[in-house]
């Protein structure tokens, strides 16, 4: 099959059975494709939805994203993860408001200097909001394109990844390119997917060479596995009433600019540092958080905020008193804000 016929054959298929009534399709522009594929990476389009019509309604233009705080940012983000991504949104709307004029550049190189931008998402950015001609590789496109040509090996690889890339380049047809991207995107999350593809309704399946050897199941290759190492930390949860203190995490690292509750690595150091008595705290039941590269094993640890003086503690530190009655509107942790549901939930039961 030339390249031609390729595309050919995914844009007939698209046009009968591709998604159209996502909610960052019904108005087209470069800034709503942005937040739907940022949004995107990582998680699942049925996770995205809701997520992202609150984000529009709130934030419906990148001036006003960039005019936003970023506490506000991030509370909008909550539950979606990877918080990065949110900090990055917020940096490059700022740059598309002030060295742009507000509107997204068309050239996908540009929109590479873009904070949080990589070559597929611009690609993605650009061929669908504009038409231009620029070929992708996210997750699911790697996916297809694997099995396709049989590439053996983890896509994150780098000389695996320019294999694809080549693949992807060549197969870019010259014209409706926005239909392209979105169907090879669909795909592969629609049949080609990554466990029971439907290959017997895949338009391209009679020349997929995975599908001919027997060994769609292998492709693309595996992440060769790692044991992710487990870290240990106790969560204070001192409250006063309804209220619970927060402090602000630093801009870098795990769940960078969220607020979260003040933690140490020790029971000791909270007897040293806090001034309480072990034998005064209410330890729950540990649990674990997983990140991408390693285990976290949380300890919640109950203090009344009038065993201890707070302010000395704190007097160097970003903090907050959160109301679990009338939140404010920030950024929290994942485990955050289930302790701060659970605890709240328990003191109503009471």
């Amino acid at each position: 099959m030339d390249n031609s016929h390729f595309s050919e054959i995914v844009l007939d298929w698209f046009d009968q059975h591709g998604r159209k009534h996502l909610p960052w399709q019904q108005t087209k522009s470069a800034y709503n494709t942005w937040i739907s594929e940022i949004m995107l990476q990582q998680t699942q389009v049925a996770t995205v939805i809701p997520y992202y019509n609150a984000f529009m309604d709130r934030f419906p233009t990148v001036e006003a994203l960039a005019r936003a705080p970023i506490d506000e940012v991030l509370h909008h983000w909550t539950g979606l993860g990877y918080y990065a991504r949110a900090r990055n949104l917020h940096k490059a709307a700022k740059m598309v408001a002030n060295e742009f004029n507000g509107d997204f550049p068309q050239d996908p190189h540009l929109l590479e200097q873009l904070p949080g931008i990589g070559r597929s998402t611009a690609a993605a950015v650009s061929s669908i909001a504009y038409g231009t001609k620029a070929a992708i590789l996210d997750g699911n496109v790697k996916r297809v394109l694997a099995r396709y040509f049989a590439v053996e090996g983890w896509p994150g690889n780098a000389q695996i990844a320019k294999r694809l890339w080549e693949h992807a380049e060549s197969l870019t047809p010259d014209s409706r390119n926005a239909d392209y991207t979105q169907a090879m995107m669909d795909l592969g999350a629609t049949l080609c997917t990554r466990s029971k593809p439907r290959c017997s309704d895949c338009p391209i399946s009679e020349n997929c060479l995975a599908l001919k050897i027997d060994r769609v199941s292998d492709f693309p290759g595996s992440k060769p596995k790692k044991e992710k190492p487990t870290k240990k930390t106790y969560m204070l949860l001192i409250k006063e009433g309804v209220q619970f203190l927060l402090e602000q995490r630093p801009a870098a690292g795990i769940w960078g600019g969220l607020w979260s509750f003040p933690e140490v690595a020790d029971l000791r150091d909270i007897e040293a540092h806090w001034a309480v008595d072990q034998n005064r705290l209410e330890i729950l039941e540990p649990f674990r958080h997983t990140f991408s590269h390693y285990h976290l094993e949380i300890t919640p640890v109950v203090i009344n905020a009038d065993e201890l003086c707070v302010d000395h503690v704190m007097e160097e530190r970003t903090t907050l008193w959160y109301n679990s009655v009338q939140p404010s509107e920030v950024g929290l942790a994942a485990p955050v804000k289930t302790l701060i549901h659970t605890l709240s939930a328990a003191d109503k039961e009471r």
